[in-house]
């Protein structure tokens, strides 16, 4: 008898399926970012972990000259460090990407249609709400650490996918897609947070100005968004000197830089044309500029900033377990690690008893516990907020550095225990199903009556 459900006979009353399969264009499209993503997310541990190695060697003090090494054009406050460039300059490309993305998802993606971006986007704002409540209320009494209230609030997409990757083979591609999804949802909420809360003192000169060459950005890329698709170099060449203005000018104006780098993933039109008005429109230049990005995103940008902030000299046992006992990172390990799968898992829950939301029937709840648990894995922008935060070489920055790794350690840890589980249940339905199809290839189950999917 086959593992696999039948399908749900129809039903007059429409209901909301949480977790259902997503349209097939949205599911090829996001399993080519999640493919990427996983190489981006071997690279991005191989840096840290090389970081990790060199910052408590013998060698150490190279390691720290080279990150604080400074170079630039003061008058334009752009004399920084290698650490500073990599966190400023190389992670705005990734948060372009993010822009790319979420424009993508809510103009043309599944999400534009408000019954499948409800839970997502409601489970994303649970797993962000939960963590900065818990690490409150473990640094309550401290008004200098409670600043890294925002450190646990995000999930780094490419680390949780590389993991998935190696322990989730034949986990239902929805759950991928569910991660993805949450995790774009996160990153938006992260964006508004440094935006809002972590930004320096406002300067309205250069802030204004950035408005210029933003706009002419935006309408060239709106206008010729035929010829910069077909014609790479004329991007490069044209929109990139005036996306490099928009981010000088709004590092300048104390606004964190990688704030641009969203605006302009924001700015790149989404469909091939308005006419169409529609995703049937095909690859609209912000996909060509993604399929062009990514790979420099996740391949160069995300591991060398990964490589700059992840070093901490831990100082032996000794200096570990003093880290750990430091509110700071005891704060954030139990918000990612407990927080996070609480506030996402709660809040899906919670869907189901108030809403006609149901759990999709080829899936069960132990399936969103695991992923729930793997979007504790915080490493990106958590160690971005916790620069933010406290200043990079603090105290207080190589403790939450500290707790950052641990934590997202730990959950991945946690996450594999769950979803080794769950995937070798997937993998044995899989093989039932394929002996209980006939010669065409068509399981028995949807044989009587089934529509196949």
């Amino acid at each position: 008898m086959s593992h696999t459900p039948p399908p749900t006979p129809p039903s007059g009353t429409p209901r909301l399926t949480i977790f259902g399969r997503g349209s097939y264009a949205e599911s090829l499209r996001i399993g080519e970012i999640l493919r990427k993503e996983t190489v981006g997310g071997a690279l991005l541990v191989l840096a840290a972990v090389a970081a990790l190695i060199w910052a408590n060697s013998p060698a150490s003090e190279s390691y720290f000259a080279l990150r604080d090494f400074k170079f630039g054009y003061e008058p334009w406050h752009l004399e920084l460090s290698l650490g500073a460039w990599a966190a400023d300059g190389l992670l705005a490309i990734f948060f372009f990407l993010v822009g790319l993305e979420l424009k993508r998802e809510f103009v043309a993606g599944d999400l534009r249609q408000l019954d499948k971006s409800i839970v997502p986007v409601a489970a994303a704002a649970g797993g962000v709400i939960i963590p900065a409540v818990i690490y409150a209320v473990v640094n309550l009494g401290s008004p200098e650490t409670l600043r890294g209230w925002a450190i646990p609030t995000a999930t780094d997409i490419a680390f949780a996918v590389a993991v998935l990757a190696i322990i989730g083979s034949h986990l239902p591609s929805a759950l991928r897609i569910f991660l993805l999804t949450l995790a774009v949802v996160d990153d938006l909420i992260a964006i508004t947070i440094i935006a809002v809360f972590y930004s320096s003192e406002l300067q309205f000169v250069p802030l204004l100005l950035a408005l210029l060459p933003l706009g002419l950005y935006t309408y060239l890329a709106h206008r010729y968004r035929r010829f910069f698709g077909l014609k790479a170099p004329a991007a490069w060449f044209i929109l990139l000197p005036l996306g490099l203005a928009t981010w000088a000018l709004v590092h300048a104006s104390g606004i964190h830089a990688t704030v641009a780098g969203v605006l302009l993933g924001f700015a790149i039109p989404v469909l091939r044309s308005k006419a169409s008005g529609g995703p049937e429109a095909g690859p609209g230049l912000s996909e060509i500029f993604e399929h062009r990005f990514r790979p420099i995103s996740a391949g160069i940008a995300v591991p060398v900033f990964a490589f700059f902030s992840a070093g901490v000299a831990v100082g032996g046992w000794d200096g570990l377990g003093s880290a750990l006992a430091d509110p700071v990172a005891l704060g954030i390990i139990l918000a990612l690690v407990l927080g996070k799968p609480a506030g996402i898992m709660g809040t899906t829950w919670l869907l189901t008893k108030v809403t006609k939301a149901r759990l999709d029937d080829s899936f069960k709840w132990i399936d969103v516990v695991g992923v729930s648990i793997l979007a504790g894995i915080g490493f990106t922008v958590s160690l971005l907020v916790a620069e933010l935060s406290f200043g990079n070489g603090s105290l207080h920055d190589d403790h939450a550095k500290v707790g950052i790794l641990a934590a997202s350690l730990l959950a991945a840890l946690l996450a594999s225990v769950v979803l080794r589980t769950r995937n070798r249940q997937y993998r044995l339905a899989e093989e039932e199903e394929r002996r209980d199809s006939d010669n065409d290839g068509i399981p028995d189950v949807y044989q009587e009556g089934g529509a196949a999917r």
